[in-house]
């Protein structure tokens, strides 16, 4: 399903692809984010469980100028994985820039198609046991049509990564996208668009929304791509917590993981023992939009899910044989950053959230390599004369605070993990 809204976001993304990236940068750093990273895939989508030694095919369906793709195909490089990621976009232009980055990487497990993703059911490309589709289907004709497109390509068994736009934390963009609408309708020439662009934003009056808004930058170190994606979109939808849950049930998906689980807990902003009550009897989507209207900084919503009938529990953190992983940040860093009175600072989107960590937090931390089992943890730090019964009490709430935070998770293993 395509409309004349929809050839103009063609055109758009073949004059100014987006993110802008340049090739030349894959010597200086590996753009990480959610979703598509693998070790939250392993984790959120197969929860620990599916063995490293199965073959994984993944799709980013949508994969711009190749973020998700190459972060992901580079991980799995690393780690030699039998694996195959398909990057699918119908832009030419984006399409060349993820191409010259996988080969600045020297990357060979990629396999780059040119087309749409609504086009999945017909490409012939076979079955996915990920799908990654980032910042597609807001902007596509028929949203639940994407979904079902991506749902034709998913493997048994599998789950995908998504994220849409939010409205809370874009406020101020919705505002300037309707009187750059009104200063230059979508008829006019991309150059002459920018222009006025240009021209408003440098004439922004203090009590604009956009200016207020600190979490919002694409207008200003996002360069052209930024700014025609940010406020010169053709079609730009956003959703709160109860549309985007609703948009995927509409389908049979069911989320695995708001991303990151702490910012969708009301508890996170509620501290009133009585409120706290009153967000315990609500049902878990509306919870998490409770916590959305609260916190009122989240500007898109990641989410992991599977087909309804698919969702997996997770692997058993307290099993012995579980192997506890940090995510990017390694363990020792981390305890690093631990102050005196035991609590990390955390911030999200300008949002400043203490985090209290246990006692032997830093000693364990140390040990979390992402090789060593608990049983080897609760082993090592039993040397420095820490009994198994505070290691254990130590242990779960450590994971308690760090997991809903991304930074603990477990990791997959050659056998399945209990």
């Amino acid at each position: 399903m395509t409309d004349r809204t929809d050839k103009s976001l063609a055109a758009q993304y073949e004059a100014y692809p987006y993110p802008p990236r340049d090739a030349r940068e894959e010597a200086k750093r590996l753009v990480v984010g959610s979703p598509g990273h693998l070790l939250e895939i392993d984790y959120w989508v197969f929860g620990a469980k599916r063995p490293t030694s199965l073959p994984l095919r993944a799709l980013f369906a949508g994969g711009g100028t190749g973020d998700g793709t190459i972060m992901l195909a580079a991980q799995l490089a690393q780690t030699d994985r039998d694996a195959r990621v398909v990057y699918l976009d119908r832009s030419k232009a984006s399409l060349k820039i993820a191409q010259a980055r996988a080969a600045a990487r020297g990357l060979r497990n990629i396999d780059f198609v040119e087309g749409s993703l609504l086009d999945l059911p017909n490409l012939g490309l076979g079955l996915f046991d990920y799908i990654d589709c980032c910042g597609v289907l807001h902007h596509l004709p028929d949203p639940a049509e994407g979904l079902q497109a991506l749902l034709s390509a998913l493997a048994p068994g599998g789950g995908m990564g998504l994220m849409v736009y939010a409205p809370h934390g874009r406020t101020g963009v919705y505002m300037v996208q309707d009187a750059l609408r009104a200063l230059t309708p979508e008829s006019e020439k991309p150059a002459a668009r920018l222009e006025v662009a240009r021209r408003v934003l440098r004439h922004l009056p203090a009590s604009n929304w956009l200016r207020m808004n600190q979490i919002i930058t694409d207008h200003v170190i996002g360069g052209d791509a930024g700014i025609f994606d940010l406020l010169l979109n053709p079609r730009d939808r956003a959703y709160d917590v109860t549309s985007f849950a609703a948009l995927l049930g509409q389908v049979g998906l069911a989320v695995t993981c708001w991303m990151e689980p702490i910012r969708y807990d009301p508890q996170t902003y509620l501290p009133d023992p009585r409120l706290r009550t009153l967000a315990a009897g609500l049902d878990p989507i509306a919870r998490a939009a409770l916590a959305e209207a609260l916190c009122g900084n989240i500007p898109m919503h990641v989410v992991y899910c599977t087909r309804e009938a698919d969702v997996a529990f997770r692997a058993d953190p307290m099993a012995d044989t579980a192997v506890p992983v940090m995510r990017e940040l390694p363990g020792q860093t981390l305890a690093s950053a631990i102050r005196p009175d035991l609590v990390v600072p955390l911030v999200f989107d300008g949002l400043q959230l203490p985090l209290p960590l246990p006692r032997q937090a830093r000693a364990i931390l140390a040990l979390v390599d992402g090789k060593r089992t608990v049983a080897d943890i609760e082993r090592d730090v039993a040397a420095a004369g820490v009994a198994p019964e505070a290691f254990r009490s130590a242990w779960s709430e450590l994971w308690s605070r760090l997991q809903p935070i991304n930074r603990l998770l477990l990791a997959a293993t050659n056998q399945a993990c209990v």
